[in-house]
């Protein structure tokens, strides 16, 4: 392999697919823990004597730490390496997670989950930068939407696995428990995982400290792709985000008098259904990329009027058939915020792909924790009216979809303008 190779096309294979797969075990017990909370918010109401507000905190806290290291964590990933992020990533959320299960007071649990919350945000970034180091290019999109749909397995064994641990062996027992999954992934980072292959060493890159951050920042940040995948993120994820990390199962059954056994399973139809809506995007967007933003925007337009269907329907509870249709829905909201990294994948040159990914990722996460912190506070304020405290979507959304209208034309130039000049490029380079 040529000199000139070495920051290209690294060869992929069964290797790439092993590393890779030791990498993403690792953001797949971050996501089950990160979401362990969704099937315990009402245990973890009674268990810390909270409200409302107070237990959405827990989400709010964990969400603000996870979105506040997303462009920090880009920045340690170059600098550092994947493997070493990744291994801390691992000590930080399995000792929040054990903190979690033994904490004995509101308090402590709370600085728990925080510790959780920086672990967590660790993982993806590093996942995505690990896929960029062992996959060809082309493969980089799906690679993403991979990593993606093994975090809604994460998911479904939270919804799955975890609940049921919960109500049988209790909550020490099944958090403690769950922490070894934590322990299991981080030793496999440190015996196998590798930065890149062979002969495929990334330049070294200059850190000039504080001065090279802030022009990493700026330049991806003037970038209307980086912007506009922020925007695309945050607009589609948080809907299930919110439902799935704390107040689906509170809604369900306090507000639709279901059980938890059916609001769990309704839960799981979230995740199912996310898992097959990413596989279906991931293909549309990796063949036609000019259906990137009538996907993400159908997805929010689609969102939008079936909670407005939800939550204005006359009698006391929605009828199952229409909470099916809701959470059916409510899947496609995580494969269509990966659509935001395709936006700002193209606007940003390799050695800024981890800061560009951060500020993406941002969006959803954000979007996320305001939407928890006002549906907690909602809650109190009306006397538990799930149909006023749900609303706040509808607000977020708004706010979202504006900015993508306002950046989509200006994305469009540029990518068009890089597109030509890459044109341009091939042809004046000799054979």
């Amino acid at each position: 392999m040529s000199a000139g190779m070495l920051p290209g096309d690294p060869p992929g294979g069964r290797r790439a697919l092993a590393v890779w797969g030791t990498g993403v075990s690792v953001y797949f017990v971050a996501v089950i823990f990160r979401t362990s909370l969704g099937v315990a918010g009402l245990d973890a109401a009674d268990r810390f004597h909270v409200n409302a507000s107070a237990l959405s905190t827990f989400s709010i806290l964990q969400l603000l730490v996870y979105a506040g290291m997303q462009i920090p964590v880009g920045l340690l990933v170059d600098r550092l390496g994947t493997k070493k992020v990744l291994a801390l990533g691992a000590v930080l959320f399995t000792a929040g997670q054990l903190g979690f299960a033994f904490s004995p007071s509101y308090g402590m649990a709370l600085a728990s989950r925080a510790l959780l919350g920086c672990g967590d945000a660790l993982t993806f970034i590093s996942v995505l930068r690990l896929g960029t180091r062992w996959f060809p290019a082309r493969r980089g999109p799906l690679v993403a939407q991979f990593a993606g749909l093994v975090g809604m397995a994460g998911n479904l064994v939270s919804t799955l696995v975890l609940a049921r641990l919960l109500h049988g062996i209790g909550w020490t027992a099944a958090f403690a428990g769950s922490a070894a999954a934590g322990a299991v992934v981080l030793v496999l980072v440190l015996l196998f995982l590798k930065d890149h292959p062979e002969g495929h060493e990334p330049e070294p890159l200059p850190h000039q400290g504080a001065a090279y951050v802030r022009r990493q920042i700026a330049a991806s940040w003037r970038e209307p792709g980086t912007r506009l995948g922020m925007w695309v993120h945050f607009t589609t994820q948080f809907p299930a985000m919110v439902f799935l990390l704390l107040w689906g199962m509170p809604f369900l059954v306090e507000a639709q008098g279901l059980s938890r056994a059916t609001a769990g399973e309704l839960l799981t139809l979230v995740v199912l259904s996310n898992m097959g809506v990413g596989m279906i995007y991931g293909q549309i967007v990796a063949r036609h990329q000019e259906a990137r933003l009538p996907i993400a925007l159908g997805t929010v337009g689609t969102t939008a009027a079936l909670w407005a269907a939800t939550l204005a329907y006359p009698g006391a509870h929605a009828p199952m058939w229409l909470l099916i249709v809701l959470c059916t829905v409510l899947g496609a909201c995580g494969p269509a915020s990966m659509i935001g990294f395709d936006f700002a994948r193209p606007a940003n040159p390799p050695e800024r792909q981890g800061t560009a990914s951060g500020i993406t990722n941002m969006g959803g996460f954000v979007a996320s924790m305001t939407t928890l912190f006002a549906v907690g506070v909602l809650l109190d304020a009306t006397g538990d009216d799930y149909r006023i405290a749900f609303s706040a979507v509808f607000v977020l959304q708004a706010l979202g979809v504006s900015q993508i209208l306002r950046l989509r034309g200006r994305a469009a130039r540029r990518e068009r303008e890089r597109l030509v000049a890459s044109r341009v490029e091939k042809v004046h380079v000799p054979a």
